[in-house]
């Protein structure tokens, strides 16, 4: 957690009140932008905050620009999936991290919401992916497999399943690949660079599934009543987006993560403030930039430039109050049916 001390400014000089004297150019972790705000009389002196990092192309444009454009000596940044930084973050181990949108709901009273920002979608996400073997509609009462990496896009699969579809379906857990788990179960919910590689994988109708057609390639492209535009491979793997499912039942957006902080690490305001402005900057300079950031992402070697631009542009990274009208929502539909 952060570290806090209290110290006085006395003209080029910290003088720390617990400690005797410091020298200005100790605490200078501030960029040039910033560093007009050691000229008041009191400040605090803090050591790093630990920020969460989801490592998946969704988030990449930020996380890029934040380290090009700002000073981050004074973040150390922990890589990992949605769900493990949400326990993260709820057990106190991290102190900021763009974190499903489902942990914020069940724990409102731990957290400070960072305002503007989130990951949401206006319609098509194109990562937040069911891939079917069977008609959704027709998959009341069978057993269907989800991610372990996210919490927020099992909960929206739940609600559309239940909501819009008047079905119910036990959902299982697990890491295994499209492949094998297609192979035994009927549809298979993944998020993130799997969804958007493994989409790739079946519309190039290159997806082996042992006891299917291997000879498969891309069928159609439909419309479903109340669906999304959907990728009918010859397999019968039919591709459905959650969070144009969503959009076109409500007419809200969908927040599938927000920006959240540990309450208590507010208290150390200098940093926290930092951040925040750090974090606003990027997200303007990453939105402007987004062809040069693609060709730098890791998922280059698996999409074109274009389709990441493309995928990129498909994400709402602010939180406006039409997003808080979609997060509201969500937060209903998810009491309704006890999942937060």
């Amino acid at each position: 957690m952060v570290g806090v001390s209290e110290t006085n400014l006395k003209g080029n000089h910290f003088k720390s009140i617990a400690k005797g004297g410091f020298d200005r150019a100790a605490f200078e972790f501030y960029n040039e932008r910033e560093k007009s705000i050691f000229s008041g009389e009191l400040c605090l002196i803090e050591r790093h905050l630990k920020i969460g990092r989801i490592h998946y192309t969704n988030l990449f444009p930020i996380f890029y620009m934040l380290e090009k454009t700002g000073d981050v000596s004074a973040y150390d940044f922990i890589e990992s999936v949605p769900s493990t930084l949400n326990r993260l973050l709820r057990d106190g181990e991290i102190d900021i991290s763009p974190s499903s949108s489902v942990e914020y709901l069940r724990n409102e009273d731990k957290y400070t919401l960072l305002e503007g920002h989130s990951i949401s979608s206006f319609g098509p996400v194109g990562s937040i992916l069911l891939f079917s073997i069977r008609p959704i509609e027709t998959l009341d009462g069978l057993t269907l497999l989800t991610t372990s990496q996210s919490e927020t896009s099992v909960a929206l699969l739940q609600i559309i399943l239940k909501k819009f579809y008047r079905i119910t379906c036990p959902l299982k857990s697990t890491d295994e690949p499209l492949s094998e788990g297609l192979e035994s179960f009927p549809a298979y919910l993944l998020i993130g660079d799997d969804a958007l590689i493994a989409k790739k994988t079946v519309t190039n109708g290159s997806l082996l599934i042992p006891g299917k057609d291997q000879n498969a390639r891309l069928g159609k492209f439909c419309l479903e009543p109340n669906a999304s535009p959907v990728a009918t491979h010859a397999s019968r793997i039919t591709i459905y987006d959650l969070g144009d499912i969503w959009q076109r039942n409500t007419h809200f957006p969908f927040v599938f993560a927000l920006w959240i902080a540990r309450k208590e690490c507010c208290t150390a305001k200098l940093v926290f403030e930092r951040f925040k402005n750090d974090l606003a900057f990027a997200k303007i300079q990453a939105l402007k930039d987004l062809r040069t950031i693609a060709r730098e992402s890791p998922l280059r070697a698996m999409l074109s430039e274009d389709e990441i631009v493309s995928y990129w542009q498909g994400i709402s990274y602010d939180l406006t109050r039409e997003h808080k009208k979609g997060l509201e929502l969500f937060r209903k539909y998810a009491g309704e049916l006890k999942l937060i």
